[in-house]
């Protein structure tokens, strides 16, 4: 059995990652901001503090892993984080792993990332891609597009508009894709790719492709509250966002979000590397999706309770 670290055991795709590598007997550590935040994992995981202006804890808390799995990463920026921020931190973080002596990494990183990205959170992931090929380091990169199931936002969110408004805006024509991978399909892929060899690069994506209009109604009827669909102009639906924010006390969606969906980057033709297919797992789920919102910012106020109760 092998000693893995992970960043974020107690957030969203570090938890699901860490319940499989449990599940195989593996030990685990985890690196995370909210070492009190309520979790499942009892005694079974040793937490260290994600601080990344002590990079000699970094380099401790790396001491003797086989495998580093990063999934640490911020949306969009705010006051105290920033996309910018998250690419010096995760530098720090790389080169603690390098002078520890890490045998392996498994980096999260997003389909379609590019140096020349017009998308501070798509140019920062290319980055963070390139930096960690510079390391030297035996490494895989694993890209999703979208992640569903468990407390994900994006999908659960959808699914919460639609069971509360009588209808659904759409930006433009809705036509552009999305390609969803399953949050556990995720996790089996980072257990694969530790047990790898020499530097690879992944891209994480499930078996199905949507229209985002398509996306919007599978889910609508899912939960049995489909909503017409109607198309409205980015700004508009920027200020819908922007005053459903403010009363939600969270960021729901920014400018480059839209934009970055209305240009295919949530797609990829690879093949598929996860199995699940979102069309058979949301009847199965249709119950809880979307009756609770799931706020970002809650989860960064609050890190005490846990990830999937705010």
């Amino acid at each position: 059995m092998a000693t893995y670290v992970v960043t974020g055991a107690f957030g969203y795709s570090g938890r699901f990652i860490t319940e499989r590598l449990l599940a195989l007997g593996h030990t685990v550590r985890t690196l995370t901001a909210s070492p009190g935040r309520a979790h499942p994992f009892g005694q079974a995981v040793q937490v260290c503090p994600l601080d990344f202006a002590r990079p000699d804890a970094l380099e401790r808390a790396c001491a003797g892993a086989d495998v580093l799995v990063n999934t640490y990463w911020v949306r969009f920026a705010r006051a105290g984080f920033s996309q910018a921020a998250a690419v010096q931190n995760t530098r720090v973080l790389f080169a603690a792993a390098t002078r520890a002596g890490v045998g392996r990494v498994v980096h999260v990183s997003v389909a379609n990332p590019s140096l020349d990205s017009p998308y501070e959170y798509f140019r920062g992931k290319a980055q963070l891609e390139s930096a960690l090929q510079a390391t030297g380091l035996p490494h895989t990169i694993l890209r999703p597009a979208v992640l569903f199931g468990g407390p994900d936002i994006l999908l659960n969110n959808i699914a919460w508009m639609q069971r509360r408004f009588p209808l659904f805006g759409v930006f433009g024509d809705g036509r552009y894709r999305l390609t969803p991978i399953h949050v556990g399909d995720l996790a089996e892929l980072v257990v694969q790719e530790a047990a790898g060899t020499g530097e690879r690069i992944v891209d994480a994506v499930g078996p199905e492709t949507y229209t985002y209009s398509e996306l919007v109604r599978t889910i609508g009827r899912a939960i049995g509250c489909e909503r017409p669909l109607v198309g409205i102009p980015r700004w508009a639906g920027l200020a819908m966002a922007s005053v459903l924010g403010w009363w939600l006390r969270d960021v729901v969606l920014t400018g480059p979000e839209i934009d970055a969906l209305m240009d295919d980057l949530l797609v990829t033709d690879s093949a598929p590397t996860g199995s699940i297919a979102l069309s058979e797992w949301l009847p199965a789920h249709a119950a809880e999706l979307g009756v609770r919102y799931a706020n970002e910012l809650a989860r960064r106020r609050d890190r005490a309770t846990a990830y999937d109760s705010l």
